[in-house]
């Protein structure tokens, strides 16, 4: 219970609630399991609760007739994802995929609606967390729309040091097929464009860690 505990204080939309409220918020949690690859809901789908992480990776994408993919964004521990549903009680507007092995808490809207009611921090952290993904979405459809796959990837790669902390280097935590999704491209492209850019000394690729040799120049390449 206690780890529980720990993980549900570290969301964002959880963040400086008592112990007591946060027991509250366990209570109606249930606790759910998914298989690497395993839909965890389909765009459209009721939205009946959202699901925080505790365990592996969550992918949420939009997928055209043909199949086509876009990513929106790779989740891991602590994030969560869903949220929308609370507010509107409406379909959601994308599909959920697990891409490893994952534990989830969902948290049903109805039990979850009656307890933010009587507790302004809590929805005012809730409305917090969606204006910073609100945010997220923007700067990445400015990205897809009028930056080239090197911008993207450049991109991509800065605020990965930045978000991992880890200095001058990036630990991919997705496979190569994931991030073209995600920055919107094709394998082949992305492929083109990790070997020209290794040319030109902006980055060193060694499996998934990417040596980020010019900051700079990455930097000019993402403006």
């Amino acid at each position: 219970m206690k780890k529980i505990l720990d993980i549900i204080s570290r969301v964002p939309i959880f963040s400086g609630l008592l112990e007591n409220q946060l027991q509250e918020i366990r209570k109606i949690a249930v606790d759910r399991y998914v298989d690497k690859g395993e839909i965890i809901f389909s765009e459209g789908d009721e939205g009946n609760g959202f699901f925080v992480i505790t365990d592996g990776r969550i992918k949420i994408f939009k997928a055209s007739i043909e199949g086509k993919e876009q990513i929106l964004h790779i989740l891991g521990p602590g994030e969560p994802f869903g949220q929308v549903a609370v507010f509107t009680g409406k379909p959601f507007p994308a599909n959920a995929q697990a891409i490893a092995k994952s534990r989830l808490l969902f948290f049903p809207r109805t039990e979850f609606v009656d307890l933010i009611s009587g507790n302004a921090s809590l929805s005012l952290n809730m409305l917090a967390a969606l204006s910073m993904r609100l945010q997220d979405f923007t700067v990445q459809v400015g990205d897809l729309s009028l930056k080239d796959a090197p911008g993207r990837l450049a991109s991509y790669l800065l605020f990965m040091a930045d978000e991992q902390g880890k200095g001058d280097y990036v630990t991919l935590n997705i496979s190569k097929l994931q991030l073209a999704h995600l920055l919107g491209t094709i394998p082949e492209t992305l492929s083109r464009t990790f070997s020209k850019m290794t040319e030109q000394d902006l980055i060193k690729v060694d499996g998934r860690t990417i040596t980020l040799v010019n900051c700079p120049g990455l930097e000019r390449l993402a403006e």
